[in-house]
């Protein structure tokens, strides 16, 4: 049902133009308005089970079933009532807009279930000019059911998908996605209790938070009080870009999170001597953005000056965690032994006990960055660094990616921090105290010829047959 209806309301949403982030886009504040119209009869019919009496979220004029599906007698659309064309386009971007939008200001908390509406709201717009195209993908959606749990776990499965989808676009898009199997082991392994607070600076589309949601609330003999802290005071995190914040929302909000404690601001603009004790968190799971450059007024924010963001990230997530607070990140590899790295790879050995690096394939992430995945715990210096290289017998790409079983090896080995064909220990007393390089560097396979990937090497070829061109063309230009 679910997938069918996504499809169906892309093939309209491809009638407007742009590409697969703008149809994720338009579809999800559309769904959002939908689902907040079923969460708003869930809570009305929760509070007469208690006697009490409910006060909507929406006032009427502007919910759901009053604008986008009022019903006939028999349950069905009334067409002879409904929005549509001109109409429906003036009402959606001069007044449904301007009163959600408004909800930023009117809620009485940030992390009020309102005041994410109205920050959602202030950071998306209507893109849909077409009324009779808004019209089919509206009544698409309103066919939509969420009450079973069942219709719930479905609908956020697909809604994962439609991210990774994203991330499957090209450059931009892979920034909202990482694979969900590597999140769950790093979940896993970095091991979240009831009682901690988790924190991704760099959220995306909440891949981390909301894998940490489900296994927080699978801790066996929660309490009331317990789960409440799940869902309220547990899971906070930022987010700089407007699409991947509302993707975040949306996700966190169907994988059972009500009011996400997701603030749309940039990470990086704060000064990280400014944070105090109590703006420490005991868990940080995070995959900060690939090879981005800050400007040197962000840089400024950092004792460690550089224009890398993964590195600015880093520093961050150090300063932020508590004292005994643990932490998975993932990073380029390039962090192990990069020269400009040096300063940050020593701070991170003084200050955490870097205890695990998860060493992946290129292709794990679509884009062919070679990452790494760094597991530390902040309070005592690093003495000794379990690396763990995961060699695949297959390569992985869109239709064949990482999956839990290919990280099932690393999990089970990284208990005791065994040494086997694929993990190694290093002690930190034999590592260069200038340079402080950590490259990944197997002893178990000194003797092994490591074969190159041919698209790599024919993208190579190509690019120094350009080279070749361009020389001759300039020689010839100076005979």
């Amino acid at each position: 049902m679910f997938e069918q209806a996504f499809k169906n309301v892309d093939d309209i949403l491809r009638r407007e133009g742009g590409g697969v982030l703008k149809y994720t886009e338009q579809s999800s504040w559309i769904l959002f308005l939908k689902y907040l119209d079923e969460l708003e009869e869930d809570y009305k019919k929760e509070a007469q089970l208690k006697g009490k009496e409910y006060r909507p979220i929406i006032e009427q004029q502007y919910r759901w079933s009053a604008w986008a599906a009022p019903k006939n007698k028999e349950g069905k659309i009334d067409h002879n009532n409904v929005l549509i064309g001109d109409d429906l386009i003036d009402f959606v971007n001069k007044k449904l807009f301007p009163y959600l939008k408004g909800f930023k200001q009117r809620a009485v908390s940030s992390d009020t279930i309102e005041y994410k509406i109205g920050q959602i709201f202030s950071e998306t717009k209507n893109e849909i000019s077409s009324g009779y195209n808004l019209r089919e993908i509206i009544e698409i959606m309103d066919a939509l059911r969420f009450q079973s749990q069942k219709e719930k776990h479905e609908l956020s499965y697909l809604y994962e998908e439609k991210i990774r989808n994203m991330g499957n676009a090209g450059r931009d898009g892979g920034s909202y996605y990482t694979p969900r199997p590597l999140i769950r082991t790093i979940v896993s392994v970095v091991n979240p209790r009831v009682g901690e607070r988790v924190y991704d600076g760099a959220v995306g589309s909440a891949g981390f938070l909301c894998e940490a949601f489900l296994h927080l609330k699978s801790q066996k003999g929660l309490n009331t009080n317990q789960l409440r802290a799940i869902q309220e005071n547990t899971l906070y995190g930022k987010e700089k870009d407007k699409l991947a914040y509302l993707i975040a929302i949306m996700n966190m909000i169907l994988h059972g999170i009500k009011a996400p404690n997701i603030i749309h601001a940039n990470t990086l603009s704060e000064n990280i001597s400014d944070i105090q004790e109590k703006d420490r968190y005991d868990v940080v799971l995070a995959n900060p953005p690939f090879g981005g450059k800050e400007r040197r007024e962000v840089q400024q924010n950092f004792p460690i000056r550089t224009g890398e963001t993964a590195y600015l990230f880093l520093q961050h997530f150090i300063k932020i965690l508590k004292a005994g607070g643990k932490a998975g990140v993932v990073i380029k590899n390039t962090f192990l032994s990069n020269g400009d790295a040096s300063s940050l790879r020593g701070e991170l050995l003084r200050t955490c006990n870097l205890h695990t690096v998860l060493d992946l394939p290129a292709k794990v992430f679509t884009a062919g960055v070679k990452t790494v995945v760094l597991f530390f715990e902040k309070g005592v210096p690093t003495r000794k660094v379990w690396f763990y290289q995961l060699n695949l017998d297959r390569n992985l790409g869109k239709t064949n990616p990482l999956n839990e079983g290919d990280l099932a090896d690393f999990v089970k080995l990284q208990n005791n921090k065994a040494d086997s064909d694929n993990s190694w220990s290093v002690d930190i007393a034999d590592v260069d105290k200038e340079t402080f390089d950590l490259s990944v560097k197997n002893p178990h396979k000194k003797n092994e010829t490591i074969l190159r990937d041919p698209k790599e090497i024919l993208d190579e070829m190509k690019k120094l047959d350009t080279e070749a061109a361009e020389m001759m063309k300039a020689i010839r230009g100076l005979i």
